[in-house]
């Protein structure tokens, strides 16, 4: 039936009021003025009634299926030119996107999914259960379709699955389109990302597609996962302050009066999804018990058994040969050895990622093989083991170690903090406090690989020592070491005082010192003379100041390292200020005082640094100096410190002698320069 017919039909059916008529219907229209009169057409039976019933319905059907084809598209359209405001549009693509029941095709779906995902068949059943629910149970609104958990180890699966699954319910039209929106909760980790936190998070709501999953919810400041909360259990997290939609971002107004303002945000009709390695009992630690009554479901990985990381490492090879066949034209061949080989390089720590990993190091190094050799096309190229290695025999060539065409992991960084270390003159009970750190974090995620528990490494240190015993130098080294060992990810040193923590007035200093706090994230914060932050119980600014540090501590403690500097007798009652401090600072590290010939070396290598070399006769003077020195009052001499004195003096004094003795040799430094003969330390 054409357009025309149908509008035929309309007129025929209905009279003026939208009335019923009867008389008309089955009946064509009356002839013009001038044409022969028809006879008149028998009264329609009950038959024809009822096909035009079924007719009628037929049509209506079609036009609504047309009607909410072209909704999205209209919403979009009517939205761009201002005929619809932003919570318009979303009502009308919430409505749009309401699950039905009629026609949900969810068979055959955790089948589908485990051609790609393996080793997790009971995992892929229960999530694909989850997304079914609303589609049973129903939803209205902007409520959540479903508040689901998804937890177990990494590398099983867990994100993968999710994808595929939203790629799948996609191309079923079960969903509006496969777009997760990602949101990592550790990336707002403090109050002052607020804002941001709001931003995103609305942006993720309001977005395209229908999931929207949680991260790292376990780094996340408490505050931002009470809104977190009340949005999973109420389905409203209210805002505390004023907020409108501008260009699509939700943007704090302040005071302002605007239409259209945001009070809470709702989860849009959408899937909520939190992923983690932990179960429902962590989450209620952290977001509370309600969190875990409002899940509609709890989605678990376990770990892989052997015959699934058999089966893992299998697709992996083949991807492999096929990849390699495609990009490198290389014909790959593998046995069982290989397959088992990398198998074998799963752990319960990591799950099948290292397989994976491996498969990707083996492309690699076919591709430089390709690089350094350019093999004519279809080459072929087997695959063996020997001795836990992996071989490969291009053609007719004897086989050779692939993995050591691949380029090994830098070590650079470290073997430069070790050659500073070394280059420090003393402190060797340091230095090896300092190269111990490397062992604990290796350990440390060595477990962490096998699945063993690993106990947080608390690394805040106290250095304790006198002026000039190379605190300072050895905080900064710390930092760098650190990162090159994967312990930290900035390793910059942030060096400050008290003035830098203490604010001037009631409620400056705990923003003050969380700023400190959060520019040393990634790295060392090294406070000098941290003992001067306490001044007694009187002192409120330096207590409140030391409050927020160890706050800070705790908040960021994966990702932060303090490092207390001061005098032994002084950082002790310093200790006192606070009943957390002091358990927070388990490594104490005393700085011994230099010796008169560590001193003399000390002032040898800051001569070579500044292009000058010392004369015979200049050691026996200056180290018995050094000696006398240290044995009267080495923290007021300056310990270091009084070393370099020493030369910039010696350096004053060569100048002036030069000016007389031009012939001189313009590097030397006499004994007499250092004028050592009737002084006193």
């Amino acid at each position: 039936m054409g357009a025309n017919d149908w509008e035929d039909l309309m007129n025929r059916a209905f009279g003026s009021g939208g009335r019923l008529r009867l008389d008309g219907l089955g009946q064509k229209p009356k002839q013009q003025s001038g044409q022969q009169e028809p006879k008149p057409a028998a009264p329609p039976t009950v038959q024809d009634l009822e096909q035009m019933q079924k007719t009628l319905n037929a049509q209506l059907e079609r036009q609504a299926k047309e009607i909410s084809q072209l909704g999205g598209e209209l919403t979009r359209t009517l939205q761009q030119d201002g005929l619809l405001t932003e919570g318009q549009a979303q009502a009308a693509r919430r409505e749009a996107e309401a699950p039905k029941a009629d026609g949900a095709d969810f068979t055959g779906l955790a089948e589908r999914l485990g051609e790609t995902v393996l080793g997790q068949p009971a995992y892929l059943q229960k999530l694909v259960l989850a997304f079914k629910r609303p589609f049973v149970m129903g939803t209205g609104g902007k409520a959540a379709r479903n508040v689901i958990l998804i937890h177990g180890p990494s590398g099983t699966g867990r994100k993968l699955a999710l994808k595929t699954l939203a790629e799948e319910l996609a191309r079923r039209g079960l969903i509006s389109g496969p777009q997760i929106a990602w949101v990592d909760l550790g990336l707002y980790p403090g109050p002052a990302q607020e804002k941001l936190f709001l931003q995103d998070l609305y942006a993720a709501l309001c977005g395209p597609g229908q999931i929207v999953a949680f991260t790292r919810y376990e780094r996340c400041h408490p505050g931002f996962l009470n809104t977190l909360a009340a949005l999973l259990q109420t389905g409203q997290a209210p805002l505390n302050s004023r907020y409108a939609v501008q260009k699509g971002m939700l943007v704090d107004v302040g005071t302002a009066l605007v239409p259209q303002a945001v009070s809470a945000l709702t989860p849009e009709g959408k899937y909520l999804v939190l992923i983690s390695e932990k179960g429902p009992e962590a989450l209620a630690d952290k977001l509370g018990a309600g969190v875990v009554n409002a899940l509609g479901d709890i989605c678990a990985t376990g770990p892989f058994d052997p015959a699934s990381l058999i089966a893992i490492a299998a697709k992996g090879l083949n991807q492999l040969a096929q990849k390699a066949k495609d990009r490198l034209q290389l014909t790959l061949t593998a046995g069982e050895p290989v397959r088992d080989l990398a198998a074998a390089q799963a752990n319960s720590g990591r799950g099948a990622a290292p397989v994976t990993e491996f498969c990707d190091r083996c492309f690699r190094a076919l591709s430089e093989y390709k690089l350094q050799k350019d093999p004519a096309p279809g080459t072929p190229a087997a695959l063996s083991v020997e001795n836990g290695r992996v071989l490969a025999a291009f053609g007719d060539q004897p086989p050779m170690d692939l993995l050591g065409l691949v380029r090994g992991e830098y070590t650079g960084a470290v073997q430069q903090v070790e050659e500073e270390l070394d280059q420090i003159v003393g402190l060797a009970p340091v230095k090896d406090y300092v190269r111990s750190l490397k062992d604990s974090v290796e350990v440390r995620q060595r477990r962490a690989q096998a699945g063993m528990k690993t106990a947080g490494l608390s690394m805040h240190m106290i250095f304790a020592g006198n002026p000039g015993t190379g605190k300072t130098t050895i905080a900064r080294l710390v930092g760098k070491y650190l990162k090159a060992i994967g312990a930290l990810s900035g390793g910059q040193l942030v060096e400050v005082t008290r003035a830098d923590l203490v604010g001037r007035y009631v409620g400056h200093t705990a923003p003050l010192t969380n700023q400190v706090i959060r520019s040393a994230l990634g790295g060392v914060l090294f406070i000098d003379e941290a003992y001067s932050l306490y001044r007694g119980k009187e002192d409120s600014f330096g207590l409140e100041a030391i409050d927020t540090l160890v706050k800070g501590m705790e908040d960021h403690r994966e990702d932060l390292v303090v490092i207390l500097a001061g005098y032994s007798k002084e950082m002790e009652q310093f200790l006192t200020a606070n009943s957390g401090l002091a358990s927070r600072f388990p490594n104490q590290i005393e700085f011994p005082d230099y010796t008169g010939e560590e001193l003399w070396q000390i002032t040898q290598i800051a001569a070579k640094n500044k292009g000058y070399r010392l004369a015979e006769g200049c050691q026996p003077l200056i180290t018995d100096y050094f000696v006398k020195a240290q044995a009267e009052n080495a923290a007021q001499n300056g310990n270091g410190r009084l070393a370099r004195n020493k030369l910039e003096e010696a350096i004053l004094n060569q100048s002036r002698r030069l000016v007389a003795q031009p012939d001189a040799p313009l590097d030397e430094l006499l004994p007499g320069d250092f004028e050592l003969e009737d002084q006193q330390p």
